[in-house]
């Protein structure tokens, strides 16, 4: 077979295609809908980002103030301002954010996350934007790890319902109310056990607990599942199971510690963003919107300010790691997962990749490893790290 002859006319026809599908429609575009149940098919993604509602009380800690090394665009503010509430939904919206998972500390109001959520979800009634629980019970108090009981759980539950979740603004996948649980690294099949149980009293919840070695093992098992932290290239896959999770983070400074954990790299942030995107995981998770203290926010500061006024890290949200998604598609209405139009530019690049087939596939194919020699799963060619792993590809 002449493969030269053979990849133009894949080319022509790509092009062809590419053509009247934009003279009918002006675009291509692609829809996502709702999540699955557990065990059920896979079909969606959400993209959606951990937040932070507890400030003024986490601006200072142990007589550090402020407790980051940077400085928020929008000053050391308080989460409970409409104002800033109001600012953030926007710039969550701008970076594709489906909705955000609030730090939640219990009905007692500790560090006022139970009043913020309640002016937070006023606040949202006219976005579209979306809301969920991330309960923090369960994972160290004061660094002291705790295990709630069944009955205690249940008690939240029923607290939680009755407050939060029926709001309009409040996160439901298939018609249940979503709720994220942090956990402690000491976790196991016991505090799924636990869950699983309490969640007889709520079927209508949706539980995403957190990750720990060996939980796929466990006899239960709880709606989803997800990782907060990442790994040392900055995200972590929980594909092995049900494409659960990706998480990706720009960076972690602790406003405790000289030096970084994870340095920030704009370039390698990028990557994450696209290798998130490309997953399929149905919960896509940016840690964090606005954890200062930590130091691994996405929002806006004087270190990372842009002409958009959004900051480094959300543009990149926003241009999808820079692929090139139209600018003018779903601005201000989250729209990660809205339906995003491929513009003429798209169309341009692609007819411009398939002409470059033709050359490429008139020279000797190159060996390359379709698998990561460390876990030995199928890898992106166009990555420097492996998505499931993040062990170095070589350069193929």
């Amino acid at each position: 077979m002449d493969l030269t002859r053979t990849a133009r006319y894949v080319a022509l026809a790509v092009v062809a295609v590419l053509v009247a599908t934009m003279g009918i429609n002006g675009g291509v575009s692609e829809t996502w809908t709702t999540p699955r149940a557990r065990g059920q098919s896979n079909d969606t993604r959400l993209r959606l980002a951990f937040y932070y509602p507890w400030f003024l009380y986490h601006w200072q800690e142990n007589g550090i103030y402020p407790l980051t090394h940077y400085h928020p665009a929008l000053g050391y503010y308080d989460s409970s301002d409409a104002i800033v509430i109001r600012k953030h939904i926007d710039a969550m919206q701008y970076a594709r954010i489906d909705a955000a998972i609030a730090s939640w500390w219990g009905r007692d109001n500790r560090y006022g996350t139970d009043v913020a959520l309640r002016r937070i979800l006023k606040e949202s009634r006219d976005s579209g934007f979306r809301w969920a629980v991330y309960y923090e019970w369960e994972g160290p108090v004061d660094n002291i790890p705790r295990d709630p009981s069944r009955s205690e759980i249940v008690s939240d539950l029923d607290y939680l319902y009755a407050n939060f979740a029926n709001d309009p603004s409040y996160l439901h996948i298939d018609g249940r109310w979503v709720l994220f649980v942090y956990s402690d690294d000491t976790d196991g099949c016991g505090m799924v056990s636990r869950w699983t149980e309490a969640m007889a009293s709520h079927p209508e919840a949706y539980v995403v607990l957190r990750v720990f070695h060996g939980y796929t093992s466990c006899a239960a098992q709880p709606d989803g599942w997800h990782q907060y932290s990442v790994n040392a290239y900055g995200f972590d896959s929980q594909q092995d199971y049900s494409y659960y999770s990706y998480t990706i983070q720009p960076g972690f400074w602790s406003a405790v510690k000289d030096c970084p954990r994870l340095e920030r790299d704009l370039a390698r942030w990028k990557e994450n963003i696209r290798n998130m995107i490309s997953s399929g995981a149905t919960f896509q998770l940016v840690s964090t919107f606005n954890e200062w203290g930590e130091g691994t926010p996405v929002e806006s500061a004087t270190e990372w300010a842009t002409p958009s006024g959004y900051g480094a890290y959300l543009d990149a949200l926003h241009s999808s790691g820079d692929i090139n998604v139209s600018e003018s598609t779903n601005q201000g209405t989250g729209g990660g997962f809205a339906p995003v139009a491929v513009e003429l530019g798209v169309g341009v690049a692609i007819a411009l990749a398939a002409i470059a087939i033709t050359v490429k596939m008139s020279k000797p194919k190159r060996e390359a490893s379709s698998h990561c020699r460390y876990c030995g799963k199928r890898i992106s060619s166009n990555s420097r790290f492996c998505q499931f792993c993040g062990g170095p590809l070589p350069n193929v």
